[in-house]
């Protein structure tokens, strides 16, 4: 753990929708407008940025059928989607080596076969000189999401240690499993990235318990999307007509391992979160807890 202050980014953005070659860029001109002038040890952007979270389609699946536009919808995804390694990994390390800075972004990862495989709602952590260090797989995804993305294994929820500290994921909704959790802090997680999809109020209550329960800090990152930014050629594009216009208001927040707030959270646009986090905050918060040490009661609880 370095003895200075951590400079970390939250970014609040919405993706160039199931468009990824737009939105590589819009991330390399988010780093030169926003994100470098404030030289980051570390940036996080949202779950499935690249290339959309898909919220408010169906893909045309309802239980014992799927219909001819869901699979074109299908289509456009899965062309959209990204490989590891690939092009847009390679121009994320670039970014991170450039700016000096660790670089964790969402995207839809495309593993398999040359035509066809399977898709998986993925986390890749770049550190500082743009080597691929992380890959985080949800392991549980969501819901309808199953039917677009598959799940994965426990090879991916290991913590990485860099020269800022120890740096780990979990994606959304994986952040209610308990297990998975303490997983983490077992690893001694002391940053603890939260990439999501949920702009509910709830969340904020779920980032800070977290912050408080591990005793570490706690980045929470999500997207600001309207229906108007989805394509106007986008099959299934007619199940948004029942959705609110802003599909997903955001929430993006950083939180002290005391469980304050030290930026946001901010809805309702775009925007870049900003802290200074002091690394000492890690041990005077375990004074009084340590999920993991003298508040674990092992002879209890068993391992």
């Amino acid at each position: 753990m370095t003895d200075r202050a951590i400079r970390v980014v939250v970014q609040q953005a919405a993706p160039v929708l199931f468009q990824a070659e737009a939105t590589v860029k819009k991330v390399e001109s988010l780093f030169e407008t926003d994100i470098g002038p404030r030289r980051p040890d570390l940036v996080l952007f949202p779950e499935a940025f690249v290339p959309a979270y898909p919220r408010g389609l169906s893909f045309g699946a309802v239980v014992g059928s799927r219909s001819r536009a869901g699979r074109e919808l299908w289509l456009r995804y899965w062309n959209n989607a990204v490989d590891v390694p690939g092009p847009s990994t390679e121009r994320f390390g670039a970014l991170a080596r450039t700016f000096r800075t660790h670089l964790a972004i969402g995207v839809i990862e495309r593993q398999g076969h040359v035509r066809g495989g399977t898709l998986y709602c993925t986390v890749l952590l770049f550190n500082q000189d743009g080597t691929l260090v992380g890959r985080h797989r949800k392991i549980k995804p969501t819901g309808t999401e199953r039917i677009i993305w598959g799940e994965g294994d426990a090879s991916t929820l290991d913590v990485v240690e860099t020269r800022i500290g120890k740096i780990g994921t979990l994606i959304c909704w994986e952040n209610y499993m308990p297990e998975a959790r303490l997983h983490l802090y077992r690893q001694g997680v002391e940053l603890y990235l939260a990439p999501t999809a949920d702009s509910r109020d709830a969340w904020q209550a779920t980032m800070r318990h977290i912050a408080c329960e591990g005793r570490c800090f706690v980045l929470g990152c999500n997207q600001y999307v309207t229906k108007t930014m989805y394509p106007d050629d986008l099959p299934c594009r007619d199940e948004l007509s029942l959705q609110p216009d802003v599909l997903c208001r955001g929430g993006s927040v950083i939180v002290s391992p005391m469980g304050e707030i030290l930026a946001g959270p901010i809805y309702d646009a775009e925007g870049c979160l900003f802290a200074e986090l002091d690394p000492d905050d890690l041990i005077r918060s375990r004074l009084d807890f340590d999920v993991v040490g003298h508040y674990a009661r092992p002879d209890l609880f068993g391992n």
